[in-house]
C-alpha cells in the first residue's frame, strides 16, 4: 500500500520561500520517479516538477522554472520542493504524486497512480 503525506505548506508574503516535503511509504524511490502538482481553488491540477534520480532527470513547468527545485532523500523516502520568490499566483493546494502509468505524460494528472492529501500554500501580496 503506497502512502504519500505532504507537509510544509503555509502562508507567506510575496517573495518568500517555503519547502514542501512528501514522505512516502510502500514505494521504492530508487528506480522510480515522482512529481509535484498544484491545484488552485476552482482550477485544474497543474504539473510543476518531475524527478527521476536514477536517470538524473528533473523537469519543471515554465511557470516555476528557476524558482522551484525538486529533490529527493532516497535514504528516508522523502521528496522535497523548495519554492523561492513566491508570488500570489502560486497559491494553491500542492500534491505529490508517484507511480507512473507511462501513458499521458509526466505533467498530466492522469499519469500518476498515487497521490497525497495535499498541503495548502497561500501567498499574499
Amino acid at each position: 500500500q503506497v502512502h504519500l503525506v505532504e507537509s510544509g505548506g503555509g502562508s507567506v508574503q510575496t517573495g518568500g520561500s517555503l519547502r514542501l516535503s512528501c514522505a512516502a511509504s510502500g514505494y521504492t524511490f530508487r528506480g522510480n520517479s515522482m512529481a509535484w502538482f498544484r491545484q488552485p481553488s476552482g482550477k485544474e491540477r497543474e504539473g510543476l516538477a518531475y524527478i527521476w534520480t536514477q536517470q538524473d532527470r528533473r523537469n519543471y513547468a515554465d511557470s516555476v522554472k528557476g524558482r522551484f527545485t525538486v529533490s529527493q532523500d532516497n535514504t528516508n523516502n522523502i521528496m522535497y520542493l523548495q519554492m523561492n520568490r513566491l508570488e500570489p499566483q502560486d497559491s494553491a493546494m500542492y500534491y505529490c504524486a508517484a507511480g507512473r502509468k507511462y501513458a499521458y505524460g509526466i505533467f498530466s494528472s492522469m499519469e500518476w497512480n498515487y497521490w497525497g492529501q495535499g498541503t495548502q500554500v497561500t501567498v499574499s501580496s
